[in-house]
């Protein structure tokens, strides 16, 4: 079971549709923004709500086996530190870090259970080289590489292994909430002059899910851009 956290639209979108045609048994979720799309396998919820979350996994418990859980839930807000609102700030954090930890922290019980599990968290490249504006954002981000080493070590006996991916820009996701006339100039700031293709996101995920010793870590995707 691969079990998409974040798949309304963008990545998450993208790597369901992969993973349907290739006739794996994958679920979704959504919550404000409905998928255009068939949503047979979508399920809606405020990832955020931890008692929605723990009823969610617990009444899917029967289908779930040798789960994979893709966390791509993502958002931003844009802000210089001093101008900021904090209550947004906030909401950022919540929604990009403990969202994701709410998810990963009801699906181990299981994944302990069965002494399997795959996590694979989408984080960003902006984590690493500094964007102004981007102060939540990145602290959400980069949180995520702290959380991973420790959960890796509190589970890897259990044949679970949790990772990041440190996107840098491609042609899906956030680009599009990009302005076109900023767009050049980020894409000839990466050294290949181009973004990246959404295929080689879900290449390296099927990476991460087929290497048992790839534990704890964060690889960058993102051209040799820093």
């Amino acid at each position: 079971m691969i079990f998409i956290n974040g798949a309304s639209r963008g990545i998450g979108k993208f790597l369901l549709q992969q993973y349907m045609n290739l006739g794996e048994i994958v679920l979704g979720t959504y919550n404000s923004t409905t998928p255009q799309t068939d949503l047979s396998n979508y399920i809606q919820i405020d990832v955020t709500d931890y008692v929605k979350v723990e009823k969610l996994v617990r009444d899917l418990q029967p289908r779930l086996e040798n789960i994979t859980l893709i966390n791509c839930t993502g958002a931003n807000y844009n802000s210089f530190a001093h101008k900021a609102d904090i209550r947004k700030w906030g909401d950022l954090i919540n929604l990009n870090l403990v969202s994701t930890f709410n998810i990963i922290r009801h699906f181990l019980a299981l994944m302990r259970e069965q002494n399997y599990g795959r996590i694979i968290n989408l984080s960003s490249v902006v984590a690493q080289k500094g964007t102004p504006g981007t102060s939540a954002y990145a602290a959400s981000k980069a949180a995520l590489w702290g959380m991973a080493k420790s959960i890796a070590i509190e589970n890897a006996q259990k044949n679970i292994t949790i990772n990041n991916l440190n996107l840098g820009y491609f042609d899906i996701g956030m680009i599009e909430d990009v302005p076109i006339e900023y767009r050049e100039g980020i894409k000839n700031s990466i050294p290949v002059k181009s973004f990246g293709d959404p295929i080689q996101i879900f290449n390296s995920i099927e990476y991460l899910r087929n290497n048992s010793y790839i534990n704890g870590t964060s690889v960058n995707i993102n051209a040799g851009l820093y």
